[in-house]
């Protein structure tokens, strides 16, 4: 980011989990079972509420908000000692001042961190979790104290529950966390951000209204009416970090559409007083187009991962500035106007298909009873038949016949030996347990999601394209660029060579599409109900 010339730039944003874990033990909420006696959290502690250990279970774990990225949810009560018992914020900062970086520490803030907290085991459901909010807060201050000491200017906290729909009680509580923290950040420079939606009215006039607050980020990817929150009013003399460049997908910026927007938005908030932004952190993004030496030149000319996404945002805050770079800004129109007119992106079949559907179409045209007892006659199944979810363990032996079959190290005959081989010892085991619906196990698939996207067209693959899903678990999901279509069956070859090595019904496995979705980049030029 430095070398790019990015002017603002996060510390305390890598993790070893996830940030909220982070938190967590910043604020000391570490719950009895993990044996903790105060003092600075080590890994063991951390990774015993992160993992378990033999002893003891994991906490819960849930995704944060609508991305794929997870972190640990903390269980909270009455009874919590709250104490400041990682300095990691601290140390990331002076970490990077060391390296003549000077940085924006980032915190997840303390409302959301409340509101994403579930009450402990043994505590009253309905506890209110932001009761804890005076216990806190003089954590946050000590954490505020030391950073303006080690000479920070900047803060960050990360409010992203602003953008759900909050009741009064909840916004009220952003209001009292802010006019408690205001002495405590004079000095320095504030910055709450939200991401992933458009705030309510409620919301936005809670946000500007915060004590002690300089500067404000909002999500102008996703948050499709925030333009119009800023048009309705802005609060004089402070900072807006506009979020134009996506932060949770890897196409190119249309740097020509967010120009016009941030002009638009500099008329609104005073030219010295805006940042260009991404609209959320670039954890959501994979790392560096740089490392995809695989991928088509022509799809690779549409996409920018994290590294680029830095250098669109310092584009576009030159050009604001009047230093415009006119030669990227033509690259970049060349490739917006390829992947608009690419034959490769619209398939007229498909389009066809698409708009013919009806309502109709999507319900089933036969009843459930109809169905159950057309399967009964032909399966015969006890009452509570039993079968597995379908995909057996992916031993290192058949990860080893995967890749040496895709290096063309041994033949497609081969492959499908092995993989037969495999298939039988998971029939055979089925039956010796006596299980009523039988699955083939998957040997073949190397990802529940990658396998099926490989076989549809449309679909692109990343060789490095890997994101953060929690600790040290990556996704690499496979980038939907264009109309999908299936040019030849998926399943079926391996499907019907398990059904020939029993009597017993085999489970054809797939995955729905709504995972398929969800999984991958998709495309950005139309809606994703489409």
């Amino acid at each position: 980011m430095a070398d790019a010339g990015i002017k603002y730039i996060p510390s305390n944003t890598f993790s070893y989990y996830d940030q909220v874990l982070d938190a967590t033990s910043m604020l000391g909420a570490v719950p009895p079972r993990y044996g903790w006696n105060g003092g600075e959290i080590r890994f063991d502690t951390y990774f015993s509420m992160a993992r378990g250990n033999a002893s003891v279970p994991a906490m819960e774990m849930t995704k944060w908000f609508d991305t794929n990225y997870h972190f640990i949810v903390p269980e909270l009560g009455p009874d919590v000692n709250f104490s400041y018992a990682s300095h990691k914020a601290v140390d990331e900062y002076k970490e990077a001042k060391s390296l003549g970086v000077d940085t924006v520490p980032v915190l997840v803030g303390p409302v959301s961190y409340l509101l994403l907290s579930k009450p402990a085991k043994g505590v009253e459901k309905t506890f209110s979790l932001l009761s804890l909010l005076p216990k806190i807060l003089p954590i946050y201050k000590e954490v505020i104290s030391e950073l303006k000491a080690a000479g920070a200017s900047w803060i960050q906290f990360d409010e992203p529950t602003l953008v759900l729909d909050l009741d009064s009680h909840q916004l009220q509580a952003f209001t009292a966390a802010y006019a408690d923290l205001e002495s405590a950040l004079s000095g320095l420079n504030v910055l709450i951000d939200t991401y992933f939606a458009d705030l309510t009215t409620e919301a936005y006039k809670t946000l500007v209204g915060l004590k002690g607050v300089t500067a404000y980020g909002l999500d102008l990817v996703r948050g499709t009416q925030t333009i119009d929150l800023v048009k309705a009013g802005f609060p004089e003399g402070k900072y807006l970090f506009a979020g134009v460049v996506d932060g949770r997908n890897i196409w190119a910026n249309d740097l020509a559409s967010s120009l016009s927007t941030l002009q638009r938005l500099e008329d609104i908030v005073g030219k010295d007083k805006l940042v260009v932004s991404t609209s959320c952190s670039l954890l959501h993004t994979a790392v560096d187009l740089v490392n995809e030496t695989k991928l088509d030149d022509e799809i690779k000319s549409w996409l920018a991962f994290a590294a680029q996404k830095v250098v669109e945002v310092n584009a576009l805050a030159k050009a604001l500035a009047g230093q415009k770079d006119e030669a990227f800004f033509a690259a970049n129109a060349a490739a917006q106007a390829s992947r608009k007119s690419s034959p490769r992106v619209t398939n007229e079949a498909v389009q066809k298909a698409a708009a013919a559907l009806k309502g109709s179409d999507h319900r089933r045209a036969t009843n459930v009873s109809a169905r159950l007892d057309a399967q009964q006659k032909k399966l015969n199944l006890p009452v509570l038949p039993t079968t597995t979810i379908g995909s057996f363990p992916q031993t290192l032996e058949l990860r080893r016949v995967r890749r040496e079959f895709k290096a063309n190290k041994i033949s497609e005959d081969n492959y499908i030996k092995a993989i037969k081989e495999e298939i039988k010892k998971v029939v055979d085991l089925q039956e010796e347990l006596d299980i009523d619906v039988l699955v083939h196990g998957e040997p073949e698939r190397n990802d529940m999601v990658e396998y099926f996207g490989e076989q549809l067209s449309g679909f692109a693959f990343t060789v490095n394209g890997w994101v953060q899903s929690y600790g040290s678990r990556c996704v690499k999901p496979p980038i939907i660029y264009g109309d999908v279509s299936r040019p030849k069956p998926m399943t079926v070859f391996w499907s019907s060579t398990a059904q020939s090595m029993t009597q017993r019904p085999m489970k054809g496995m797939l995955t729905g599409p709504v995972t398929i979705l969800n999984w991958s980049f998709v495309r950005n030029d139309q809606p994703r109900y489409d």
